[in-house]
């Protein structure tokens, strides 16, 4: 018999902007009493619920049992920019498109198989433009080092035969309405999303066939004659084969450990402001989404709905080992935001923040994710590598693939990969991966 204790669970740090605006449409319900089923997948995110989904278009038939720790679309999942993005980034080395072609190519080839999987559940679903945008992005440069960073982005498209157009100050300017950069480079294979009201109507959906249980984390996962069964506050769920969709939490699950580096990005949104009027002299079109020039300066969105736009805007990264942040550190990081907003759109400097939160990121050094059967019908499709929404959906997707003893192209990439690399012990992994994150911060400079 194997028990695992789980020792600590997820906290949410702030409320997401995201969260917040969103809606659901299905009952919260919480586990009570005990289940048994075909499968049992722990983490309603990105890659539980993409694990779902692929199970019941592989094993129609098969009973399906979701559980997580919180709410649909108050974790991880609805913490994040909102940008499920074909063009691969790598935040370990704080570069866009850092390998070999082949290896973009690749990257890319498998992102885009993640984005074509949430397009038709974006369909299937009938989620509206405002929760899944297949618009693009733009990468923009307020410096010229990022300038250089965006050519040198572009000369890779190319090598790689990749669709782009360049920006100038003024195309920019026309689109954001500001001044404060000085060009950009626009991919139209990304898709924007409202990531808490995406990861909400693809719960919506899977909830007519799967049983999802909120409120209702893992405490313990025993392994006891070719049964798993995981126990839970106020029950338990009995299953042969489990999938964890957990992210970095799966180091609390007593796997990974001392391979894993856990981050986090602190974002904001503002209150509403008119669209129209000094609304749009501020901030430009109704709808855009800009990623730095540098990945460790400031992501920006607007976003727009019944006559009132709000500008998202996350910057700042820390390397924690802890699961609670202090209010005073999330103010702190508001602060900055706020410079940046005002930098950016100055006359916008009355309109108030609403929402400032932070979301956790789970990176491994060599940039590979924590994935595969890591015991006897135990799966693991966690380790997004700050792609939590396509990486995320990916490895749901492969891990339900492998533990149906189906194949894929992409599942056979994924089995190649080698295990995330240690990373150092602490406390000397706290001080050199912060060491870097500043000193990165300071090289971005103004694109922050």
């Amino acid at each position: 018999m194997i028990t695992k204790s789980v020792k600590r669970l997820p906290v949410e740090n702030g409320v997401s902007g995201w969260e917040a605006l969103g809606k659901r449409s299905f009952p919260l319900r919480c586990l009570d009493g005990n289940v048994t089923a075909d499968w049992l997948i722990i983490g309603a995110g990105f890659a539980g619920l993409s694990a779902a989904r692929r199970l019941r278009e592989l094993r129609p038939d098969d009973t399906i049992v979701i559980l997580d720790a919180s709410e649909i679309g108050k974790g991880a999942s609805g913490r994040n920019s909102g940008f499920m993005i074909d063009v691969p980034h790598n935040l370990s080395s704080g570069e866009y498109s850092s390998g070999s072609v082949d290896d973009t190519r690749v990257e890319m080839a498998q992102n885009r198989s993640a984005i074509a999987f949430a397009t038709q559940i974006a369909a299937d679903y009938g989620m509206s433009r405002e929760t899944f945008d297949p618009s693009g992005k733009i990468n923009a440069a307020a410096t010229e080092r990022g300038m250089k960073l965006n050519a040198d982005f572009g000369q890779s498209l190319r090598s790689a035969g990749e669709n782009h157009t360049f920006l100038d100050a003024s195309q920019m300017r026309d689109i954001t309405g500001t001044d404060f950069y000085l060009g950009g480079i626009y991919t139209p294979g990304a898709v924007l999303i409202q990531p808490a009201d995406y990861i909400r109507g693809l719960a919506a959906g899977l909830s007519r066939s799967v049983d999802i249980f909120e409120r209702s984390p893992v405490t313990s996962l025993k392994r006891e004659n070719g049964t798993w069964t995981a126990a839970s506050p106020r029950g338990n769920v009995t299953a042969p084969k489990v999938i964890l969709g957990v992210n970095g939490h799966i180091n609390d699950f007593g796997h990974f450990n001392d391979r894993l580096m856990h981050f986090y990005g602190y974002a904001s949104m503002t209150a509403p402001f008119p669209a129209q009027g000094l609304g749009r002299e501020a901030s430009g079109q109704d709808r855009w989404a800009i990623l730095p020039a540098d990945p460790m300066g400031a992501t920006v969105r607007k976003i727009t709905s019944n006559g009132h736009s709000r500008i998202a805007l996350r910057t700042k990264w820390t390397y924690d080992t802890t699961l609670e942040l202090t209010e005073q550190r999330l103010q702190k990081m508001a602060k900055v935001h706020r410079a940046s907003l005002e930098k950016r759109f100055p006359a916008l400097k009355d309109v108030p923040f609403e929402h400032c939160w932070a979301g956790r990121v789970c990176l491994s050094l060599n940039h590979v994710p924590a994935f595969g059967e890591i015991e006897e019908g135990l799966f693991s499709a966690c380790c997004e590598n700050g792609l939590g929404t396509v990486k995320s959906t990916l490895a749901g997707m492969l891990a339900a693939e492998l533990a149906t003893g189906n194949t894929s192209k992409h599942l056979e990439e994924f089995k190649s990969n080698p295990t995330p690399s240690r990373i150092p012990p602490e406390p000397f992994a706290w001080l050199g991966i912060n060491a870097v994150i500043k000193w990165q911060e300071l090289r971005a400079g103004r694109e922050g």
